[in-house]
């Protein structure tokens, strides 16, 4: 085999206290593709940004050709022959597609500021070869969100790198484009050029990469090809959880009638890229309803459109009625109360206050009795009623944020991705805390997860989110059969 253009061995990066990349190694080939995946917060984009010089390493190598760049300057590993693709576009905007393209092919000096007559015709052949030669006079702002992403692309051909990195290089678009992005990407491959490939799932570059290194909490768990990983335990424990479990409700399966929640062709837009396409779901009263997918799947677009929080097209009918211009005030006040991802506590605000702000609209005495049983239910939050909510633990101020949103007595709840980041003793109590609302309440509760080991046993129908899809909708059984080998 010819030897590496790429070799990190060691790698290893401290923010504080916080291992964020711990002893990561691998090696890349001419001509090989190598995708590194992993859930957020694994320290993948981490470890592009070490090898890139934007961060720099407290241990470890980057050896470039033999070479170690670790620790230069960002401009100098570029100028020694790597390059990068952002996920996240920043072109020049004022200039048009052709002057950015040309403006990278420009060398590194004060005293060139004129470009060579040969550098137009480099430019305009980059162009061509992303599919940009049509736009070459149009401006960054005037583009589809494709055409982002190619200029991106371009912009590091034209560094002509020996090493390319690529960030999330699907995100956000359509199969078709998924498709003509992957051949650019395979060009590389062709040109005998490195490649990292970053992305969250082994799916989305399974047929694109040569190997595959899987990352958790900053440590390598796995490498090989993505059949291999893909199958390898601790990667399945890592995104699915373990063992899938379910507990069906038979009565729940004879209901009929209007569903309570209705969303039909809702579309969702940041921008150009396009977060959810044509995704179709509903939910019954009394129904536990999980909507399963990896990160950056769509889960949180589709809940903060259900709450009001970010415009969409297409429909979404909230008891029989339209939600469309309710604001997200009004629609919490109507019955749907979201627990975010993000919790949203008040850090110098007690236990008890947060709990009260839930509650502030209920009447005294039933306050005090909805208050009484979620002390109940989460009996750790009794003892903390005097804290403040900022020095919980992370399972604790997820208890509170449920809590609170329970506070408000929702018709609906909905729970994004409660499990993220929690330990295996608080995903037992936070299990039999939905175990209790599914057995013992008439909530209606819309769960979104990556972890569906957790998701599957509180729910009576599953829908999974993939690339801003919905690709299966069935009950929690058949889950296992149809999609248990495909999830990643």
């Amino acid at each position: 085999m010819a030897a590496p253009l790429l070799d990190v061995a060691g790698l290893t990066k401290r923010f504080g206290g916080l291992v964020a990349v711990k002893d990561v190694g691998f090696a890349i080939a001419p001509g090989e593709i190598l995708g590194l995946i992993g859930p957020n917060g694994s320290g993948k984009s981490t470890v592009m940004k070490l090898v890139m010089g934007i961060e720099k390493p407290n241990a470890g190598r980057v050896l470039l050709e033999g070479i170690d760049v670790a620790g230069w300057p960002t401009h100098r590993i570029a100028r020694a022959g790597i390059g990068i693709v952002f996920q996240h576009s920043r072109p020049l905007n004022r200039q048009t597609v052709f002057e950015n393209i040309k403006l990278a092919l420009l060398p590194d000096s004060l005293l060139k500021l004129v470009a060579a007559p040969e550098v137009a015709a480099r430019a305009r052949a980059i162009a061509e070869r992303v599919g940009l030669g049509g736009v070459l006079d149009r401006r960054p702002p005037t583009l589809p969100f494709a055409d982002l992403r190619r200029l991106e692309m371009a912009k590091a051909l034209a560094r002509d790198p020996r090493v390319v990195l690529i960030d999330e290089p699907f995100a956000g678009l359509t199969q078709a484009e998924v498709a003509t992005f992957s051949e650019l990407i395979d060009g590389f491959r062709r040109d005998g050029r490195a490649v990292l490939l970053v992305d969250h799932n082994v799916k989305s570059v399974a047929r694109l990469v040569d190997r595959v290194l899987a990352m958790y909490l900053g440590e390598r768990i796995a490498e090989g090809s993505a059949e291999h990983v893909m199958q390898d335990a601790t990667v399945r424990r890592v995104y699915i959880g373990g063992a899938i479990e379910t507990h069906p409700r038979k009565e729940i399966d004879a209901r009929g009638g209007e569903p309570l929640l209705d969303v039909r062709d809702l579309e969702v837009f940041y921008g150009k890229a396009q977060a959810l396409q044509k995704v179709s779901l509903h939910v019954r009263a009394g129904e536990f309803v999980s909507v399963v997918g990896l990160n950056g799947a769509g889960k949180t677009t589709l809940f903060n459109a259900i709450s009001g929080l970010v415009p969409y097209s297409g429909a979404i009918r909230w008891d029989g009625a339209a939600l469309a211009g309710r604001s997200p005030a009004a629609i919490a006040r109507g019955g749907v109360v979201q627990c975010p991802e993000t919790r949203e506590l008040f850090g110098q605000m007690s236990v008890r206050e947060n709990l009260d702000l839930g509650g502030q609209h209920l009447a005294a005495g039933e306050r005090d009795r909805q208050l009484a049983w979620l002390l109940d239910l989460f009996p750790i939050l009794r003892a903390r009623e005097r804290q403040q909510a900022g020095t919980l633990s992370g399972g604790e101020q997820q208890m509170l944020a449920i809590a609170r949103a329970l506070m408000m007595q929702p018709r609906l709840l909905i729970l994004d991705e409660p499990t993220l980041g929690l330990a295996p003793v608080i995903l037992e109590q936070l299990s039999k805390a939905l175990g209790r609302l599914r057995d013992t309440t008439p909530i209606t509760v819309l769960l979104g997860e990556q972890n569906v080991t957790f998701a599957l046993p509180h729910a009576d129908r599953v829908y999974v989110l993939e690339h801003a899809r919905v690709v299966w909708e069935g009950d929690p059984g058949r889950f296992a059969a149809d999609m248990g080998a495909g999830y990643l």
